[in-house]
């Protein structure tokens, strides 16, 4: 199964982002995680079908209503071995 890696950069954190990232991501079937980085931004590891990471894209480059995302990148990897999806 297919994993990415996502950074998310802007006004990403304390806007509840990686709860709402993980609620999206829950609801399309992905496994992964979503963490506080030291400089400010939020990296998504996550894991599923091709369409499900596709639509987990386009949802980070909004985020929820409080976020303000500058910029995000994406790097495709290898399948991970994750379960459920964590918060850290």
């Amino acid at each position: 199964m297919p994993a990415a890696r996502f950074l998310v950069a802007g006004k990403v954190q304390g806007v509840f982002f990686r709860a709402s990232a993980r609620e999206e991501a829950l609801q399309l079937g992905l496994t992964g995680h979503a963490r506080n980085r030291a400089d400010g931004s939020v990296e998504v590891l996550a894991q599923g079908e091709p369409g499900a990471l596709a639509e987990l894209e386009r949802w980070l480059r909004h985020g929820p209503p409080l976020a303000r995302v500058e910029s995000l990148t994406r790097e495709d990897l290898a399948e991970q071995p994750l379960h459920g999806f964590g918060i850290g």
